[in-house]
């Protein structure tokens, strides 16, 4: 009965509608979640990349976080009362580490919540929303702010636009811990190491192969105000790491094209992603392959040589740079 007349809210469903309208795939609202985080971890300056690293009043401030990037990514108006006013309808914005368990405010009482909900260890997000009917709030009894949670009834009739959806990567968080040591330590065993940035963002991409790199990932492990000169050639981890058959495809339309031709993922704004390539040969078979420097070349196999890797093309400014 409840999910009935949570489905006849003509204002909710008003709300609903407008947000599927700005964002069908949730693309932007896991974007805003991503820049959430990062910004609370700012790893370039404290190489920071898990939430269990943030300070007690950091992890507070998330909520707030949250509201003012969503703001930011689709131009909500301010509510008079509450956060936002969408299609004429005031909105209140929660954040919580715990699914449905969103703190509510008096004055939010009897309005629509947008509630989100992400775990940067799971990598998954959620949105939904609820109508703050007061039968269906805890007791704001033992709060000094008065503020409640819903109730089991209540969680039954939140009206999700997107449910356990995959948070844009932090690929520090899905390396084994063996290989962000040495990311962190600068290098493999036997290896001359410094504590130098670029050795780390080296490592990295020796470590991290076939997997797609974000800006704030190579901020983290640099750890320095020019890290993005790290990634690049004359210098950076593209020349220090030909040597040794790996690229790194970013984001510019030549290298997006050799990425799709060689079927691994293909970077987004902001991204790259290394592999170590081999010359095609018989015993690679019909495997996809790119032609550079007037050879073909394949994503190498484990037991393939190590043998320099070719020059990549020319990078013109992309797109997606604008992004």
């Amino acid at each position: 009965m409840l999910i009935e007349i949570a489905a006849h809210d003509s204002e909710m469903e008003r709300v609903f509608a407008n947000l599927m309208g700005l964002d069908p795939t949730g693309s932007r609202t896991a974007k805003a979640i991503r820049r959430t985080f990062d910004m609370l971890l700012d790893g370039q300056h404290t190489g920071r990349f898990r939430w269990e690293q943030l300070l007690k009043t950091e992890k507070t401030h998330c909520g707030t976080l949250v509201e003012i990037n969503l703001q930011r990514e689709f131009g909500f108006s301010d509510g008079a009362v509450l956060d936002y006013s969408i299609e004429g309808i005031e909105v209140d914005c929660k954040y919580s580490q715990d699914l449905g368990d969103w703190m509510i405010p008096p004055e939010a009482v009897r309005h629509v919540l947008l509630g989100l909900w992400a775990n940067d260890k799971k990598g998954l997000w959620s949105a939904g929303l609820v109508r703050a009917v007061p039968d269906l709030l805890t007791s704001p009894k033992g709060n000094r702010d008065l503020k409640r949670r819903l109730s089991k009834e209540g969680k039954r009739t939140v009206r999700w636009l997107f449910r356990d959806f995959p948070l844009p990567e932090n690929v520090l968080l899905r390396l084994p811990p063996e290989d962000v040591a040495a990311i962190f330590d600068c290098g493999l065993p036997g290896h001359k190491c410094t504590r130098h940035g670029s050795k780390r963002v080296d490592e990295l991409f020796r470590r991290a192969q076939g997997r797609l790199i974000s800006r704030t990932a190579v901020a983290t492990v640099a750890q320095q105000e020019d890290y993005m000169k790290r990634v690049r050639g004359n210098g950076g981890a593209r020349s220090s790491l030909r040597p040794e058959g790996i690229v790194i495809f970013g984001q510019y339309d030549s290298h997006r094209v050799l990425a799709r031709q060689l079927a691994v993922p293909v970077p987004g704004a902001g991204e790259s992603i290394s592999v170590r390539l081999a010359q095609r040969g018989p015993h690679h078979g019909a495997r996809p392959y790119i032609s550079l420097d007037g050879k073909e070349w394949v994503v190498a196999d484990s037991d393939d040589p190590i043998e320099a890797a070719p020059t990549l093309p020319e990078t013109k400014k992309s797109a997606l740079e604008d992004e």
